[in-house]
């Protein structure tokens, strides 16, 4: 799994002008991507790392602080553009691979006691955000 972390004052998804996710003030956006070898193993793996990793101001984590989280699923993340000039979406998993898998990153955070917001996967979703610092890391597990 592959997670772009970023720091942010403020994050929303939108799906048909209609908001369906959004944290206000200091947090993560989080975009995953999974592949095909990902396991829930993984994604539990890679939502305690999103919990505790120390990005927020202050080196402080959302385990820390209380900050909250907007998950957002993209498959792009394992887009592959080294050849030509269309990006290959082969290493990307299935929406019926990936979407369990995201829902289990959503879950196991909330079971950390992490308060989640998310975007609707698989739609057309306007994402905008407040990248503070900005400060942006990847996370692979």
């Amino acid at each position: 799994m592959r997670a772009v972390v970023q720091r942010v004052d403020g994050a929303s998804v939108a799906v048909g002008g209609e908001t369906v996710g959004e944290i206000v003030g200091e947090g993560l956006c989080v975009l995953i991507g999974v592949t095909h070898d990902d396991t829930p193993a993984k994604a539990a793996q890679l939502a305690r790392k999103l919990w505790s990793v120390r990005i927020l101001e202050g080196e402080r984590s959302c385990s820390d602080s209380g900050a909250p989280l907007l998950v957002i699923s993209q498959f792009t993340l394992y887009g592959d553009a080294r050849k030509g000039r269309r990006p290959t979406w082969n290493a990307a998993a299935p929406g019926e691979v990936a979407e369990p898998l995201v829902n289990e990153v959503v879950a196991a955070l909330r079971a950390l006691g992490a308060q989640v917001e998310t975007g609707r996967f698989g739609a057309d979703m306007k994402v905008s955000l407040t990248n503070d610092g900005p400060f942006t890391v990847l996370v692979e597990v």
